[in-house]
C-alpha cells in the first residue's frame, strides 16, 4: 500500500514530487521493524519512540510518523551527525498524536476492518472478560459468526489465540489485524475487552464502535491514572468513540449501562441513538429478580422490554448476575431469539482463571481467580464463604508500580471475609516486595488480624500457595487471586514464566492428590 493512501486516513496528501514509497507494513517498536515498514514514533511512559527512529531507519523502515516537526537537524536522537543516519530519502510526515495516528494508520492498512463488522466493546473495573465472554457466547448461540478480543485470548474462527502474558487490550496495530482476520473468517460481530490503558491510549481509536457496555468502574489503575475522575472519564471514551464513531448503515449506537453503579448517572450524560440499563437494586429496563445463588452457578428471572426471561447461569456469584444481565441486554438490543440468548448464556461452563476450579480428588476446595482489585477481592471472598463448608484461605498480592492505594483496601477486605490469609508476591517488578506485603498487612492488622496466627508473609508465591494448600482441612477452601490466566510474573525489569494452575497442582500432588483428569492444564 502507498504511504499517501495510508496518510489520506488522517486527511493528510502527499505533495507532488513528494517521495511515496509502498508500505509493507506498521510498526512502533523499532526492535519489530522490517524493510518497508512504516515507523510510527510513540511517546510512552518509559520510553520516548523518536530516540529509535534512526534504530528504526537502520533496519529498513521506509517512512516515518513522529509528532517532532522538525526532525532534519534537529538536536537529539534525530540529530543525523551523531546517529550517522540520513533522513533524506526516507519521508518523515509530522502529526499531533502519533498514538492517534497509529490507530488509524493500521486500520487504513487492513482496509478499515471494523467497518465491516458491528463491533461491542466492554469497559469496566471488573467483569470485562466473563460479560465480554458471554456476549460473544450468546451471539454465537444465535447463529452469528463472531470474533473476541479478550484478557485471556483472541477468539477468530476456529482459532484461539494467547494475546500476551499481561496484555490487555493489545496494541492497536494488532487490533485492526485480529479485526481483519476476522472479515477473512467471516464474522459479523466482534467483541472487544476494552481497557482504560487502551482507551487512554487510543489503541482502539479505529474501531468504529456500535455497541458500547460498561460492567462497573471502582478503584482501580490510579498510579497511572491519577485520580479516580480521570480513569472514569478513560472509561468514559469508549461511549464518546461509540457515538461520533463511524456510522454503518442501518446499524443505531447502542450503550449498556449498569444502574447499579455509581458512574450511571455520568455514563448515561454521554449520548447514544439507544440507551439501555441494567441492574438489580435499582430500577432498569433489563432487571434481576428472585435471584438464586448456588455453588454451581446463579439462576434468577430478568424482567425485560420483551417481557420476564429466565436465566440459568453456569458460573456462581451475585457479580455475575449483572455480567449476565449486560449480555442479556446486548442480546436483546441485537434482535436475538430470546431461547439462543438463554442457551448460550448456560453454554459458558467456565472461564480461565474466573473463579476456575483446581481438582485432583482433594476433600477441599481450589479456586483460582483474577480478582486483583478491592472490590473484586471483596466479591470473591463473598462468594466463597457462601461455598465453603470450612475455612477460608486466600493468597494474594498486589502489582509494583501500580495503584499503591488499594494495597491496604485489600488487606482488610481479606481480614474481615477470610480465616486465613497468605500474602504473596504478585509481579513485584521493580519495587521492593517486603514493601508492598507492609502495606497490604497494615490492612489485614487494621482487621484484627495477628501476623503468624491468621496471617502470613510468605514472599516466594508458589511457597505461599503450597503453605496454604498444606493448612487446608476437610471442608476448607484455598482461594488464590491476582494472577488468574496470567502466564508469567514480573520481577525486576524480566517477565519469568509463571502459573497458579501449575503451582496449586504441585502443591496438591504433594499432599498426594495426583487426578490428572480433573486438574485444568
Amino acid at each position: 500500500m502507498k504511504l499517501s493512501a495510508l496518510l489520506s486516513a488522517l486527511g493528510k496528501e502527499r505533495a507532488a514530487g513528494e517521495p511515496d514509497p509502498d508500505v509493507s507494513g506498521i510498526a512502533q517498536d523499532s526492535r519489530a521493524v522490517k524493510p518497508g515498514d512504516l515507523f510510527v514514533a510513540v511517546r510512552g511512559a518509559s520510553a520516548d519512540g523518536h530516540r529509535f527512529i534512526p534504530e528504526a531507519i537502520k533496519k529498513g523502515a521506509g517512512a516515518v510518523v513522529g509528532e517532532l516537526t522538525t526532525p532534519q537537524g534537529a538536536s537529539g536522537p534525530l540529530g543525523t551527525p551523531e546517529t550517522g543516519v540520513s533522513l533524506d530519502k526516507v519521508p518523515y510526515v509530522a502529526v499531533p498524536d502519533s498514538r492517534h495516528a497509529l490507530a488509524h494508520l493500521a486500520a487504513a492498512f487492513h482496509g478499515f476492518p471494523a467497518r465491516r463488522l458491528k463491533v461491542i466493546g466492554v469497559t469496566g473495573t471488573d467483569g470485562k472478560t466473563t460479560t465480554s465472554t458471554l456476549i460473544w457466547a450468546v451471539l454465537e448461540a444465535a447463529g452469528h459468526k463472531a470474533g473476541m478480543i479478550s484478557t485471556v485470548s483472541a477468539v477468530i474462527g476456529q482459532r484461539h489465540l494467547d494475546t500476551g502474558l499481561h496484555t490487555t487490550t493489545p496494541e492497536a496495530q494488532e487490533v485492526q489485524a485480529y479485526l481483519a482476520e476476522m472479515i477473512h473468517a467471516g464474522c459479523e460481530y466482534a467483541v472487544i475487552e476494552t481497557t482504560s490503558h487502551a482507551l487512554d491510549q487510543d489503541r482502539t481509536g479505529a474501531c468504529d464502535y456500535d455497541l458500547a457496555v460498561v460492567t462497573n468502574i471502582t478503584h482501580e489503575h490510579l498510579d497511572y491514572h491519577g485520580t479516580f475522575e480521570a480513569y472514569r472519564e478513560a472509561k468514559a471514551r469508549l461511549f464518546r468513540y461509540l457515538f461520533a464513531g463511524h456510522r454503518k448503515p442501518d446499524v443505531p449506537k447502542v450503550s449498556v449501562l449498569n444502574a447499579d453503579d455509581p458512574s450511571y448517572e455520568f455514563l448515561r450524560a454521554i449520548p447514544a441513538d439507544l440507551q439501555l440499563s441494567y441492574g438489580v437494586e435499582r430500577a432498569a429496563a433489563f432487571r434481576a429478580e428472585r435471584v438464586k445463588l448456588a455453588a454451581k452457578g446463579v439462576a434468577f428471572t430478568a424482567r425485560t422490554p420483551r417481557g420476564l426471561i429466565q436465566v440459568k447461569l453456569a458460573l456462581p456469584g451475585r457479580y455475575n448476575v449483572h455480567n449476565a444481565l449486560a449480555a442479556l441486554a446486548v442480546g436483546l438490543s441485537q434482535g436475538l431469539p430470546t431461547e439462543a440468548i438463554q442457551r448460550g448464556l448456560a453454554s459458558v461452563q467456565s472461564i480461565t482463571g474466573r473463579m476456575e476450579p483446581v481438582e485432583a480428588g482433594q476433600d477441599f476446595q481450589v479456586f483460582i481467580d483474577f480478582a486483583h482489585t478491592p472490590a473484586a477481592l471483596e466479591e470473591a471472598l463473598k462468594l466463597c464463604r457462601t461455598m465453603a463448608h470450612g475455612r477460608v484461605i486466600v493468597v494474594f498480592g498486589c502489582a509494583g508500580l501500580r495503584d499503591r492505594g488499594k494495597r491496604p483496601l485489600m488487606g482488610e477486605s481479606a481480614g474481615r471475609l477470610a480465616d486465613l490469609v497468605v500474602i504473596t508476591a504478585e509481579d513485584p517488578r521493580t519495587e521492593d516486595l517486603d514493601d508492598i506485603m507492609a502495606q497490604i498487612s497494615a490492612g489485614c492488622e487494621r482487621a484484627g488480624r495477628q501476623e503468624g496466627r491468621d496471617y502470613w508473609r510468605v514472599g516466594d508465591r508458589s511457597e505461599a500457595i503450597d503453605f496454604a494448600i498444606q493448612e487446608a482441612r476437610r471442608g476448607d477452601l484455598v482461594l488464590v487471586t491476582g494472577k488468574g490466566h496470567e502466564r508469567s510474573m514480573c520481577f525486576g525489569e524480566t517477565e519469568l514464566p509463571w502459573s497458579d494452575h501449575q503451582a496449586a497442582r504441585e502443591a496438591l500432588g504433594r499432599r498426594g492428590w495426583k487426578d490428572p483428569h480433573s486438574c485444568p492444564q
